[in-house]
């Protein structure tokens, strides 16, 4: 068994096609694949027949973009093998797709009001079929320096952050409504990388609404948040996943199956 659980596609912000992040995993004898694009399970049905097509077992997924409001930071919560039909969880985050279109449209904007050139309807085309803008492809019409290159975190920076003509951000879904979504489709609610957004203090609190585990192996993860999330797991009896977070050139330089996921056995 090799279980990739944290992948993404060109169905939110990864910059690869389904069928191309499928074959790759294929290929790296990928066993389990999971497809957790930001906010939509509108890939849903394509992965399930590239799935067959490929050799590789599809656990439906999703990584929804929430927020802490006790304490004000933004945590992500990955969804696992809900009930196709995803009715609560759409619920919540349809809403919230739409927010980030609107504001990603006036990023645009404002860009554009200091000089920059853009075609709103290029980077509609160069995001499909996602069918929300995200940053990644506004960049991705701006520059073409990798994303983890100086040149491009520099660009980056100076738009999107602090004073930055686009900075600002939309307003996400509560973290115990996420949890509570998931659940209620019949799914796992799991918190990601809790290393990267300091999520570990909120894990207690989840646990009384439903939550099911907690995301070990990431690429931002250090050994100490190996033994937190262990210990975490241990006593509120979660289950433990992980994965490469591949976003193809929008991301990190990782492989489909280079970060794989511990024994899931409740998957």
């Amino acid at each position: 068994m090799k279980a990739d659980l944290h992948v993404h596609s060109r169905y939110s912000d990864g910059s690869e096609y389904a069928e191309t992040v499928m074959k790759q995993a294929s290929l790296r004898a990928v066993t389990h694949l999971s497809f957790v694009d930001h906010d939509t399970v509108k890939g849903l049905p394509e992965v399930l027949e590239l799935g067959k097509k490929y050799g590789v077992i599809v656990i439906p997924g999703i990584e929804i973009s929430a927020f802490d409001y006790k304490r004000n930071r933004k945590v992500h919560v990955l969804g696992y093998n809900y009930h196709p039909s995803a009715t609560h969880i759409q619920t919540i985050c349809d809403p919230l797709l739409k927010r980030r279109q609107e504001h990603s449209l006036w990023q645009i904007e404002q860009i554009k009001s200091v000089g920059f050139e853009l075609d709103v309807e290029a980077i509609k085309r160069s995001a499909e079929p996602s069918e929300t803008i995200y940053k990644q492809h506004i960049m991705s019409n701006l520059t073409d320096a990798a994303y983890i290159s100086p040149e491009y975190k520099q660009l980056y920076k100076s738009l999107f952050k602090s004073t930055g003509v686009a900075s600002g951000d939309i307003e996400y879904i509560d973290v115990f409504d996420a949890v509570q979504a998931i659940v209620a489709d019949g799914g796992i609610a799991v918190v990601a990388h809790p290393g990267q957004l300091d999520s570990y203090d909120l894990i207690p609190e989840l646990v009384e609404v439903g939550l099911g585990g907690i995301e070990r192996n990431h690429l931002d993860h250090t050994v100490e948040d190996h033994l937190k999330v262990e210990a975490l797991a241990e006593k509120y009896s979660l289950i433990m996943t992980g994965g490469s977070d591949f976003h193809g050139s929008y991301g990190a330089t990782v492989e489909i199956g280079e970060i794989i996921s511990p024994y899931f056995e409740k998957l």
